[in-house]
């Protein structure tokens, strides 16, 4: 075990002109395994001043693009500044800045006397374009709030997919390494030791996997990674009784069941129904956090969370309405107890590490599952799992109720990842399959061929090329796998 991520020597971002996103897995999990508490240490909250918490996150996301002027991969921000006249390209400022904004409104609201908290979710593509694009200026104000101990207790960092990768239909050997490469790269950008404060994730478009073997993997693979916790989509859960969850402002403890019989959970922090960059755009979890009051857990009362995440550079409310409301609440509760009291702003470790130095532990926590697996439970025997009794029981599932299906529950109920994409899916599962026979155990993680391909694999898992439908975009996703295809 490495002592600290102060005894390791920074890391290049870029690596032979690509992102360096693999190679030194064995330091990333000796960083992000530790213990030590995040926030204790630094909270200006005391658990018994307050009667309820919300916790706002902003997640931003550009993919890669195999669009340059010599075809080569660049942001899609940099195709939107390059080819304004195109469709909503004209945002390509106003975004650039949102990316940045966070940077000046954190010192901005802490000179000024509030207490504000914020929590951000930016993609590996879209931090990797950043720098493509020489935006070192949008880099440096990130810089400065993540790593600058003033502004550092204030922000909190998710950790994500590299690549925007939805995880229910993503290959099962690739979610560990999407969850690596985002790590990695952020190291290289904010430290070790801003990545080892790094303890909730973010899963792209809140998609949660129901499949019980990729829910599982998905699982371990966080774990085993140094995370937490994970924030959840309110309706992409039920109780282990099949019900809709009826504690949505208390922490959960997800399981994870596999075809096995084996079991494995982590922390969740639900995120509320709702439209999404509307209610963190007119700072709504702040005044529904208002209308709550202490609950119990296990036998310490705690204040509730509202938890909520939206984009945080799309459409026109967080563009225009978003900068103004954030501000003004802060200010409220600056006014109403200088931000310390009552109901509270709070980053997500921060809230669970307070509750449970208060002797909350995470086996109080209400228990929950993703939607549709008590279906698949009530068929099996739980007594004598067998991989194939699990796949029969959703067989049998699928024909008898049309509404049924393991392609996982986001934060929309109307678009599927699945279905109509077989043209995207399909190269898509050939070529990890590919790259997994051909590079696994063969080439060192930390050499330039190994690095290029694992790009071009996580790359063509991005969710864009699906959920902007048919065209361009599926056409975007087959040339990024003829080029991995040439590579491998």
């Amino acid at each position: 075990m490495l002592s600290s991520p102060a005894t390791l020597s920074s890391l290049p971002e870029i690596i032979d002109g690509l992102p360096n996103i693999s190679g030194q897995e064995t330091e990333v999990l000796a960083v992000v395994n530790q213990d030590a508490p995040v926030f204790l240490p630094s909270t200006n909250i005391r658990l018994e001043d307050i009667k309820a918490v919300f916790a706002i996150a902003l997640h931003m996301h550009q993919p890669t693009i195999p669009a340059g002027g010599d075809g080569g991969l660049i942001s899609n921000l940099q195709y939107m500044f390059e080819h304004p006249n195109e469709g909503d390209n004209h945002n390509a400022g106003p975004f650039a800045y949102c990316y940045s904004r966070m940077g000046d409104f954190i010192p901005e609201l802490v000179s000024q006397g509030c207490n504000p908290r914020v929590m951000l979710d930016y993609s590996g593509n879209l931090l990797w374009g950043l720098r493509q694009m020489g935006r070192v200026d949008i880099l440096d104000n990130l810089k400065r709030i993540t790593c600058d101990p003033t502004y550092q207790p204030y922000v909190e960092w998710l950790g994500t997919m590299w690549s925007h990768a939805v995880i229910p239909s993503t290959p099962i050997p690739d979610i560990k390494l999407h969850i690596l490469a985002w790590q990695q790269y952020f190291a290289a950008i904010f430290g070790w030791s801003a990545l080892a404060r790094v303890k909730g994730f973010s899963p792209p478009e809140m998609h949660l996997p129901n499949h019980p073997d990729t829910l599982f993997e998905f699982v371990k693979a966080l774990k085993e990674c140094g995370y937490r916790w994970l924030l959840v989509q309110e309706h992409s859960i039920e109780t282990l009784t099949g019900q809709p969850i009826s504690h949505k402002h208390l922490p959960h403890r997800l399981i994870a069941r596999n075809s096995q019989g084996e079991t494995i959970s982590i922390t969740a922090l639900i995120k509320t129904q709702g439209s999404d960059t509307k209610l963190v755009a007119q700072m709504q979890p702040y005044y529904e956090a208002k209308t709550l009051s202490p609950q119990q857990v296990g036998n310490v009362l705690i204040p509730p969370i509202v938890s909520q995440i939206g984009d945080g550079e799309n459409g026109g409310v967080m563009m225009n309405e978003f900068p103004g409301a954030f501000k003004q609440a802060w200010h409220e509760m600056a006014n109403q107890g200088g931000g310390k009291s009552g109901v509270v702003g709070v980053c997500g470790t921060e809230y669970l590490e307070l509750i449970e130095a208060a002797g909350c532990k995470p086996e109080d926590y209400p228990t929950c599952q993703p939607a549709g697996q008590h279906q698949i439970w009530q068929q099996v025997s739980l007594e004598n799992l067998q991989p194939e009794a699990v796949e029969n029981a959703i067989a049998e599932l699928k024909q008898s109720n049309s509404n049924f299906h393991v392609d996982g529950a986001s934060w929309t109920n109307h678009i599927s990842w699945v279905q109509g994409y077989e043209n995207v899916l399909s190269p898509m599962n050939q070529f990890s399959s590919l790259f997994h026979q051909k590079l696994d155990q063969l080439l060192p993680t930390d050499s330039s061929k190994y690095r290029h391909a694992l790009l071009y694999n996580l790359l063509l898992q991005t969710s864009c090329f699906r959920y902007w439908g048919q065209g361009a975009w599926t056409d975007y996703a087959r040339e990024i796998y003829r080029r991995g295809e040439n590579l491998l």
